[in-house]
């Protein structure tokens, strides 16, 4: 007979969802147990955010060796050591790993199970020779590469997100699949530390995006030389001559060293025993109403599983909700009014809140502003003057979206995120005193757009000749 585990809270999955609410119940009192049936931190420590920003951090060092002529320093063409490159990735994960390791969590007083849980019952789970009868369930079990269903793919030796970190040969020719923020970051990535590139799309390029800025990063991977094609079908798969070649419907044949697959997330669902606890889930995760809970009302998921969106500051925001609902019975209700994403290209594309296109069909009359990234002084001094900021608002001036494309617009987006989850008025921030010379004046400027129509009309200029005429 299994060991029975009795406990208050059990949290399946040790990624960014499940850690903070591990953390997060544990110290504030709750007797909690924490499985994880792989590796602590899931994806976005091991093979996902992390390591993907670390390796995007070296191929832009070496655009800069590269760039250096446009300040006057004379340079050379770097040389890349991409296994030393693969060694600064896994040391940056080795730097964070701690904080998410077993020996933390047991230190906060969590109980941590190394195996594959199951649920038995509405209120139970297996988990290797352990039972767990717990109050509250939380399903945190993130989500794996999409691998679609092209002939042959099964046949190559494939690389996706979970894979493509491991590997300390720099492809000759990297084929990719899929033209989402994944697959461009890692398209411009290996460019710039010395792959040739092709990114295969059968839609658009960044098509959850603003189409005007995502053409302005488009744009930029074209001219540092990868091979962007959108609108294509792909035939088949197959091993050619040590390498692989692609097949595209109408006889086109592309012949690369490696292919990585980038075409979307599933959830990690199917060996939960979901159907014996009484949850629900579709093909796109654990079905949730507003506060995160299951159909199983002492059962919550959070992070990739629930199915939706699908970012890291996501699952930290919904344990936050998980944690007020489980642990104080307060509704606390999931609100993503000013949800920010963004893509770590170069430019960076950032997104809080409503695109223009979907504004426009929620809001019958909206505004839109606009400044240029070639119009702020700090942006000119550092020969980065690609991009502009698009800010909407209603008609009446409450902020709804802000897209911006251009350097550091990952940094530049909280403002307006805040804005939207908070309803403020775009008053608030034309009249806020922005240091100068920053990137961060390109918001000031474009919020102060607003006014600009009414202040400088022929209107304001009659008033003040009559105010004028007083002395």
């Amino acid at each position: 007979m299994p060991e029975t585990l009795k406990t208050d809270l059990c949290v399946i999955g040790a990624g960014s969802a499940g850690l903070t609410v591990a953390a997060g119940a544990s110290q504030m009192g709750a007797r909690t147990v924490l499985i994880e049936r792989d590796l602590m931190g899931g994806d976005c420590l091991n093979t996902g955010c992390v390591p993907s920003k670390s390796l995007i951090a070296a191929a832009r060092t070496a655009d800069t060796v590269r760039q250096a002529g446009r300040f006057g320093i004379r340079t050379v063409e770097p040389t890349i050591d991409f296994g030393a490159v693969n060694d600064h990735v896994h040391r940056v994960i080795a730097a964070i790993e701690p904080n998410d390791s077993i020996e933390r969590y047991e230190g906060l007083g969590v109980t941590v199970l190394k195996e594959q849980a199951r649920f038995t019952g509405p209120n139970s789970l297996i988990a290797g020779e352990t039972k767990v009868e717990a109050k509250r369930f939380v399903i945190a079990t993130g989500s794996r590469a999409a691998v679609p269903g092209i002939e042959g793919l099964d046949q190559v030796p494939y690389l996706t997100n979970e894979t493509i970190f491991g590997n300390r040969q720099l492809p000759q020719h990297l084929v990719i699949i899929g033209g989402g923020p994944i697959g461009l970051e890692m398209a411009q990535a290996h460019r710039r530390l010395g792959s040739q590139v092709t990114v295969l799309e059968v839609g658009k390029f960044l098509s959850k995006d603003d189409p005007e800025a995502a053409a302005v990063v488009c744009g930029q991977l074209q001219r540092e030389g990868v091979t962007l094609r959108d609108g294509v079908e792909i035939a088949g798969v197959r091993q050619s001559n040590g390498g692989i070649l692609v097949d595209l419907a109408g006889g086109e044949q592309i012949d690369g060293s490696h292919v990585l697959v980038a075409t979307g997330r599933k959830p990690n669902i199917d060996a939960l025993g979901l159907e014996e606890a009484g949850v629900e889930a579709t093909a796109s995760g654990v079905t949730v109403d507003a506060r995160l809970r299951t159909t199983n009302r002492r059962i919550y998921a959070a992070g990739d599983v629930a199915g939706g969106p699908q970012f890291t500051h996501i699952a930290g925001y919904h344990a936050g909700i998980v944690l007020r609902n489980a642990l104080f019975r307060w509704p606390a209700k999931i609100d993503l009014a000013g949800l920010p994403w963004v893509t770590f290209t170069d430019p960076e594309l950032a997104q809080a809140g409503l695109t223009e296109a979907a504004a426009r069909d929620r809001h019958e009359d909206i505004r839109i502003l606009r400044h240029p990234f070639a119009e702020n002084d700090r942006a000119l001094t550092e020969a980065r003057t690609d991009g502009f900021a698009k800010i909407i608002t209603t008609k009446r001036g409450r902020v709804i979206g802000a897209t911006i494309v251009g350097a550091h617009a990952g940094e530049l987006i909280h403002l307006w995120s805040l804005a939207i989850a908070r309803k403020l008025k775009v008053g608030a921030v034309a009249t806020m005193i922005a240091p100068y010379p920053t990137l961060g004046e390109i918001s000031k400027r474009a919020a102060g757009n607003y006014f600009a129509p009414a202040l400088f009309s022929d209107r304001t200029r009659r008033l003040v000749k009559l105010l004028l005429r007083f002395g």
